[in-house]
């Protein structure tokens, strides 16, 4: 049987940490499902459809790597995808309070579901989408942090405003 991985998340926008913990799972899963959280407690500045097109782009080079979207929770998300693992990225201790309440509430509604968690490359440990939008709203270079064509994507949506 494949093990099936799913990565969810928002990737608004998605950064080279992200990226990081996208292409590590998947040297270790045989699929992984990289999931666009319809998150309605956020105010995202790219849509859902705009989040997934920038994923495709950005992951087409990993051929087990698949890019969807969803709604609701997560466990029923798995179980109709037929996954069996959550991959979350733990950059720092500050993350692990919300991750593990996460996998917790997980593993009680879904027990057959294990999270893998992936220390994220020290060398992206303090990135975050909030800190990429706030740096490229003032037109500050993110190329070294997001890759070109969400540098690009960016710049545009700051245009725009």
């Amino acid at each position: 049987m494949a093990s099936i991985a799913v990565c969810p998340g928002s990737f608004d926008p998605v950064t080279y940490g992200h990226l990081d913990i996208i292409t590590r799972g998947a040297k270790v899963f045989d699929q992984v499902i990289v999931a666009v959280l319809h998150n309605r407690n956020k105010q995202p500045m790219f849509s859902v459809e705009e989040r997934v097109n920038l994923l495709k782009e950005v992951t087409a080079h990993l051929d087990n790597v698949v890019i969807d979207s969803f709604n609701g929770l997560l466990i029923n998300y798995m179980n109709d995808k037929k996954a069996n693992t959550i991959i979350r990225g733990l950059r720092a201790v500050s993350d692990f309070e919300y991750e593990m309440q996460a996998a917790s509430i997980n593993k009680k509604l879904g027990p057959e579901i294990e999270t893998f968690f992936m220390m994220t490359n020290n060398h992206y440990s303090y990135l975050s989408s909030s800190i990429v939008k706030e740096v490229a709203k003032y037109e500050a270079d993110v190329s070294d942090i997001v890759p070109d064509i969400v540098a690009e994507a960016l710049k545009k949506k700051f245009n725009e405003k």
